[in-house]
């Protein structure tokens, strides 16, 4: 019978760029804190050992402002499992500067309504991102109850933070590539369909694709207009360009291997309007086998 437990799996890689850290300790320490607050319980809902979401954070530190106090650049992952395959597919994949207070030995706890420092806030928020991403894949909107508490961390970090860290806030396009611009690209009306996408994406398209392979392309191809949808309303989105650097070279497998040349010609037309940075990708979808 399985009891409420962790949603992730996460693994932390910490390593110093451009600065020199005298105790390798730290890094070591920094890592292991890290990984066990991330790997607790975050929701009320139950998870199986083989559900949990698995999930990498690449953390390298490149300024030391002063003792203490970290700058650094971050890239994060998620996947999800295929329904009947091994294959894991990235659910996120993204990028931004976090700048934290951390000691060692220090505890990083959580509180949800109470700021306790940047570090903890952080690592929350994405906690509830990536639960909310992964429900979302499983459910139209599933995740919505999980983002509203993301929202809350970043709106007590935005009004009781110390660190510094202009994440929490709306910069305009000075900071597209921050946590409040990715939540507030997931909790957008004008980007609904992005998120219905999502699901039609994952669990009516790639979930089947060994079974019904053409009927699985036909279901991404639907996602993908809900994405071209999403994106004449909120054209640049930082959240419309995140799901193409998490996704482009899945897309262009998946209908690389098409047979239906009808088919391959409707999704690169699409793609290369929503995605043009990708251009040069999606064409070899046209390439004769």
């Amino acid at each position: 019978m399985p009891t409420r437990a962790q949603e992730l799996l996460t693994t932390v890689d910490v390593k110093a760029e451009n600065v020199t850290i005298t105790d390798p300790q730290l890094l070591r320490q920094m890592q292991t804190d890290i990984t066990q607050f991330m790997n607790r319980a975050w929701t009320n809902d139950v998870y199986k050992p083989d559900e949990r979401i698995r999930c990498r954070m690449y953390i390298s530190i490149q300024s030391i402002p002063q003792n203490g106090v970290y700058g650094a650049t971050v890239r994060i992952f998620s996947t999800r499992p295929v329904y009947g395959t091994s294959y894991e597919t990235n659910l996120l994949n993204y990028a931004e500067g976090w700048t934290f207070s951390y000691l060692p030995g220090q505890p990083l706890n959580f509180s949800e309504n109470t700021y306790v420092n940047n570090l903890s806030s952080i690592l929350s928020f994405y906690a509830f991102v990536i639960i909310g991403m992964d429900q979302d894949s499983f459910s139209p909107l599933g995740g919505s109850r999980t983002y509203d508490r993301a929202r809350n961390i970043l709106q007590v970090a935005a009004t009781q933070g110390t660190d510094g860290d202009d994440g929490w806030k709306d910069n305009g396009k000075a900071n597209q590539r921050s946590r409040f611009a990715l939540l507030n690209g997931l909790q957008d009306p004008q980007l609904e369909a992005l998120r219905t996408a999502v699901y039609s994406y994952y669990r009516q398209g790639l979930d089947i694709f060994i079974q019904k392979p053409e009927d699985a392309r036909a279901s991404i191809l639907t996602a993908l207009q809900g994405v071209q949808q999403a994106n004449q309303r909120r054209p640049g989105s930082t959240l419309i360009r995140s799901f193409f650097e998490t996704k482009a070279d899945e897309i262009a497998n998946i209908y690389r291997s098409s047979s239906k040349p009808e088919q391959k010609q409707a999704a690169v037309a699409l793609l290369q309007e929503v995605d043009p940075t990708n251009t040069a990708k999606y064409q070899t979808i046209l390439q004769k086998r």
